[in-house]
């Protein structure tokens, strides 16, 4: 069972006074995994992604370049990859709990959070 979730970085780097590279900036993604549903921080797609962390774009910028050690010049959420075996469990899980989501069914909850960036594997 994998998912992960997937964003853009665009970060520099910092040389010393002796030294330069070309080109200093570069462009990646960046993918951190999701964690199992109904395990802790099971729920980062509505945390953080669509009302948390993430919409304090400074906030999330300085975060990416603590774990990255790296200055960040911006981070963007690009998309949700993910298997049939997690997709199943995950939309098991929020059909149990509608009320936490504030919604009538799961295509609700999952257009809501994720609209068109779910990709499956």
């Amino acid at each position: 069972m994998d998912a992960r979730y997937v964003f853009h970085v665009r970060f520099r780097l910092d040389t010393a006074e002796e030294l330069s590279v070309e080109p200093d900036e570069f462009e990646t993604r960046l993918y951190r995994d999701a964690a199992a549903p109904s395990e802790p921080e099971w729920l980062f797609f509505r945390d953080t992604l669509w009302r948390g962390e993430l919409e304090d774009r400074k906030h999330f910028r300085e975060r990416t370049e603590d774990a990255l050690g790296v200055p960040v010049l911006s981070v963007e959420y690009r998309g949700f990859e993910t298997d049939d075996e997690y997709w199943s469990a995950l939309t098991d899980e929020i059909e149990r709990d509608l009320d936490a989501f504030n919604a009538d069914d799961v295509s609700e909850v999952v257009n809501k959070y994720f609209g068109s960036s779910v990709e499956m594997q």
